[in-house]
């Protein structure tokens, strides 16, 4: 019976995340969000579906009836966020609480087939997230004071990063945590936001060379001290998030490629100077070369993904636990290799049609800062997406960052849902900026008599 279920079940959740991810592009056709109804309701039954089924294989692949306890608690929270989301925020996008819902949903998968005990961490880290982002979207809608924080949101980023280049847990040759009261965070993550809204802050009312340089000498704070901690994959989408918001708020070109020289320059020093750059380099061109060391990760991601085929081996017939930190930096091999190429081209795809909703909304609003925060955070997202999938597929060097919402990361999950809270919230500033668009001006009549030179009286209205 079991052969039977993991035979069968692998197409159905192709078929479930094809139909799932058409939905998320079919939502584009429309620009009344009341219109998008039908198909954000299509999406939450396939979502809530491929999550039931999935976790009915596991039950059925290790015989152990309590996931459906575990995927009861999961379903519960996932429908309360989407379900309250509704409620408390009418205006939000519901596209992106779907698809961060539907990339949760998909992490919980994977995790409890690959370590039970890291899928409840994850689930319980996720549940604070989601009950923290329910709050967010108020609080970036009524503070309007948040633009004016420019220096703040520096000291406390540099700062935050420099305590770590000083002070952080060493974790394979790179300094990532910091640990207080016995609980470990990255804060690089969290940085992150912060570093979007200073380059928004700094370039939302002007954007003159002066602006550029002093954002410039501030980013370049972060950048040198993410680079001295030898955390080069954060500092690398540090840089491009500042490069092209930079170009966004000034339209010069010239910002543009002077970043993009500086950049590759940059990246030349760093692999010249640091070794294991030079090692991740190598393990790049060359995994088979070092297939017994630096590229065996590589290979054996490889080797996994190239097993599963169009549909997947099915749950728990394939052996992602081959590759070293799956469940981080690898993760989305073991998704290829046991639910199929389909799926996992779908499922960046479903990431893709997020970032277009994010940068929808961002040229919709009219604010020049929320506007650069939103095509900040969505830049930062899509980026770190194509940074770890690049690497697990050898089309880039492996960078150690990880899947958004998917792999195991605590910091890495709550920072995501921090930040898709915030585009909701500016998706609320957006519909208020249509709506007030749309009301008609009311013109103001005003009567008074007045004598002309003949002497007769005559009413004038403006």
């Amino acid at each position: 019976m079991e052969v039977y279920v993991g035979e069968f079940s692998k197409y159905i959740i192709a078929a479930l995340m094809v139909l799932y991810t058409y939905e998320s592009f079919a939502v584009f056709r429309y620009d009344n969000e009341k219109r998008r109804n039908g198909i954000y309701t299509r999406q939450n039954i396939l979502m809530f579906a491929f999550h039931f089924f999935c976790f009915l294989v596991i039950c059925f692949e290790t015989g152990d009836i309590t996931y459906l306890l575990f995927y009861a608690f999961q379903q519960i929270i996932l429908y309360a966020a989407v379900v309250l989301c509704k409620m408390l925020y009418p205006r939000s996008n519901r596209l992106v609480m779907n698809n961060m819902c539907m990339l949760l949903s998909i992490g919980f998968v994977i995790l409890t087939r690959l370590d039970m005990n890291k899928a409840v961490k994850q689930f319980i880290i996720v549940t604070g997230s989601l009950v923290v982002a329910l709050v967010i979207p108020f609080f970036v809608h009524k503070f309007k004071f948040l633009k004016r924080l420019k220096w703040i949101y520096a000291m406390v980023g540099v700062g935050a990063l420099s305590v770590v280049m000083i002070l952080g847990q060493t974790t394979y040759g790179s300094k990532l945590s910091y640990s207080i009261a016995g609980i470990t965070f990255q804060p690089s993550e969290f940085v992150k936001i912060l570093f979007v809204f200073f380059v928004a802050s700094a370039l939302y009312e002007a954007s003159g060379f002066f602006e550029v340089f002093t954002t410039a000498v501030v980013a370049a704070a972060h950048v040198i001290a993410l680079v001295i901690s030898k955390d080069l994959g954060s500092a690398l989408i540090f840089f491009i998030a500042y490069v092209l918001m930079v170009f966004i708020a000034t339209r010069n070109y010239f910002y543009l490629f002077a970043g993009i020289a500086g950049g590759s320059a940059a990246a030349y020093i760093a692999y010249q100077v640091f070794s294991h750059v030079q090692v991740r380099v190598q393990a790049w061109k060359d995994p088979w070369s070092v297939i017994d060391s630096a590229g065996y990760q590589i290979t054996q991601s490889l080797f996994g993904i190239s097993s599963g085929g169009w549909f997947g081996l099915g749950l728990y017939q394939g052996t992602p636990d081959s590759i070293p930190f799956v469940e981080a930096d690898f993760i989305f091999s073991a998704i290829a290799e046991e639910m199929g190429l389909l799926f996992a081209v779908c499922l960046i795809l479903v990431c893709v049609s997020t970032f277009m909703m994010f940068m929808h909304i961002a040229a919709s609003l009219q604010d020049n800062f929320y506007r650069l925060v939103t095509f900040g955070l969505g830049v930062t997202y899509i980026f770190q997406v194509f940074l770890t999938v690049g690497g697990g597929t050898k089309f880039i060097p492996l960078t150690g960052v990880t899947l958004p919402f998917i792999s195991y990361g605590g910091s890495s999950v709550l920072t995501t849902v921090v930040m898709f809270a915030i585009i909701e919230g500016m998706h609320i500033i957006q519909e208020e900026e249509w709506e007030q668009m749309k009301k008609p001006l009311r013109k103001r009549k005003t009567v008074y008599r007045d004598t002309d030179p003949a002497g007769e009286e005559f009413e004038e209205e403006e």
